[in-house]
């Protein structure tokens, strides 16, 4: 089964990547295809920077080398290396209809956020699109937040079909419901969007300070609590078994239970979860030039694969002659 997903550098990866994409996707290269890549063009829709988004490149691919992705048994790339998907997005937005686009839940809230309405935010879908049907890719793992995107995607497919004859893999979504939605420090979904975030490789005194910043109740001490309604205990049970979770469940709901205390905990907890991978971290961060070549490698894979995908629809299109 070919697999494809990517992730944006458009800031420091977090717990929430982590157990919502990054753990998933680097399961999948054990026993499928996977193609898993650092998509900087989407990233420019909110980065302006050239600086930020340079090294947020870097660092995305370094949290993901450092975390397990192994580039010999996975696609892994950055999005710009392989300039066959912005040719793709041109042929594909001669057959995407503005209305389709302006539907688009995402874009909505963007602008709702008061996100300045750019081409580039409109399109977005249709460079996603692009990036999915360029590899010919079957499954596509999404949030809900992104299925709309996925459906676009579907129904660009199917269109050019029609027009052009049978071209492009119909990628299916795949959304697993045992994905947990993270909450951040204020008990909404952790995001950058929100500055609610846990970076995956904090400094020590940055995470002990974030997860200080963890908003919870004023319960008094002594008295009972509901562990279903306190995102501390969501974020810990992220990284608890299931015979944990029940204990430190039966804490809350006993009394006496400080939340200082399992702020303590959760510090811990994170800083072993990640230490080997921290560890991996800090040699490959020693030579970058190690990185580049993998991704540069990886880019060359891609590439590769793109190819014949887009001879056959410049000449289904009219513009190989």
């Amino acid at each position: 089964m070919r697999i494809l997903s990517g992730i944006q550098p458009s800031g420091s990866l977090h717990i929430g990547n982590y157990f919502g994409m990054m753990k998933p996707m680097i399961a999948y290269q054990e026993e499928n295809e996977l193609y898993c890549f650092i998509v900087n063009y989407h990233a420019m829709t909110s980065v302006i920077d050239g600086e930020q988004l340079a090294s947020g490149t870097m660092e995305a691919a370094l949290d993901f080398l450092a975390l397990g992705l192994d580039p010999d048994r996975a696609i892994f790339w950055v999005q710009s290396d392989v300039p066959e998907v912005t040719e793709l997005t041109w042929i594909l937005n001669n057959v995407t209809p503005v209305g389709l686009l302006l539907r688009s839940h995402s874009y909505k809230d963007k602008i709702a956020q008061g996100i300045s309405p750019n081409h580039g935010l409109l399109s977005y879908p249709v460079l996603m699109a692009a990036d999915i049907l360029l590899y010919r890719s079957e499954k596509v793992p999404v949030g809900q937040d992104q299925q709309q995107h996925l459906e676009i995607a579907r129904d660009i497919a199917i269109k050019f079909n029609h027009l052009f004859g049978e071209t492009f893999v119909i990628p299916e979504a795949e959304i697993n419901p045992n994905i947990p939605t993270v909450l951040g420090l204020d008990g909404r979904k952790m995001s950058k969007s929100y500055d609610n975030t846990i970076e995956i490789f904090a400094e020590e005194e940055i995470l002990r300070g974030k997860i200080g910043a963890i908003v919870t109740d004023s319960t008094p001490v002594a008295d009972p609590k509901d562990p279903d309604k306190c995102n501390l205990y969501a974020i810990a049970s992220l990284f608890l078994t299931e015979g944990e979770k029940a204990e430190l469940a039966d804490r809350y709901r006993r009394g006496g239970l400080r939340y200082s205390d399992v702020k303590k905990e959760l510090f811990n907890l994170i800083w072993d979860f990640f230490g080997e991978a921290r560890d991996r971290r800090e040699r490959l961060q020693r030579n970058p030039s190690q990185i580049r070549d993998i991704l540069k490698a990886g880019a060359e894979k891609a590439r590769a694969k793109a190819l014949p995908t887009l001879e056959m629809v410049r000449k289904k299109v009219g513009l190989a002659y």
